[in-house]
């Protein structure tokens, strides 16, 4: 049952802080490249008031400054062995835009009662908080085959190559496979929109490595918008932009 207030919920996780943490704080510059930066609200573990920083993901480690132009982070998570949920926002926290990242690996995606060594965060709004979760989603399941949305094609199919050779994701073929079988014929593919909640669930499941089977009760809408997100989410389309302007300069 989830509490009154989500803002209760959540002390800092205390195995990432650099003040409470052993050993050395990981250098930023030598986890490659600034995957997702940008302003977060995060709780304090004893005031419970909220504070905003300078949140930057690199590798699998979440960094967090005072300020955007500091060069020493504040503190920092590292994220294998975490799992990063959306949280509803409770009658006293309405229009927050909340998630936290809690302990727990692959296999521990269902929603738990609240943990005491999670870190509750808070977005500026709706779509900010759904890009920080599937980036840090994409961060925890990439080496266990999830986090593809969003993620480059190639890599996805260079990965899942442990399955069989194939020239494109598993998702793709389960999704056209299945649109061939049931959809030719359906009015509207491709323009009517699926079943939105089914859709995230769906594309939650996909980035959390699991591989969700379509049967005949499934709306081949549903699956067809599943597709389209997957191909609209992609960093470069399926025509690389180069490509793309190559055709248009040589018309």
């Amino acid at each position: 049952k989830q509490p009154t207030s989500s803002l209760a919920r959540s002390k800092s996780l205390v195995m990432g802080e650099q003040s409470r943490s052993p050993g050395r704080t990981p250098c930023p510059h030598r986890l490659g490249p600034v995957l997702k930066a940008g302003w977060l609200k995060k709780q304090r573990s004893i005031m419970k008031n909220w504070q905003q920083r300078w949140f930057v993901l690199r590798g699998d480690q979440l960094f967090y400054y005072k300020d955007k132009d500091e060069i020493k982070p504040q503190g920092f998570i590292s994220l294998q062995g975490t799992q990063v949920t959306e949280l509803p926002p409770g009658p006293e926290d309405p229009g927050k835009h909340l998630f936290e990242i809690s302990p727990g690996g692959a296999g521990e995606r269902e929603k738990v009662p609240a943990n005491p060594e999670a870190l509750l965060l808070m977005a500026s709004s709706q779509r900010d908080m759904e890009d920080w979760v599937q980036a840090i989603r994409r961060v925890i399941w990439a080496p266990l085959g999830g986090g593809i949305f969003g993620q480059r094609l190639e890599d996805t199919v260079h990965h899942e190559r442990k399955y069989g050779p194939r020239l494109a994701p598993l998702l793709v073929e389960q999704c056209v496979d299945f649109i061939r079988e049931h959809g030719l014929t359906e009015e509207g593919l491709f323009r009517m929109p699926g079943q939105a909640n089914l859709v995230r669930d769906l594309q939650d499941s996909f980035d959390c490595g699991e591989k969700p089977l379509f049967d005949s009760t499934t709306d081949v809408h549903t699956v067809a918008s599943l597709l389209k997100l997957y191909l609209r989410e992609l960093p470069e389309p399926v025509v690389p932009f180069a490509r793309a302007l190559w055709s248009w300069l040589n018309k």
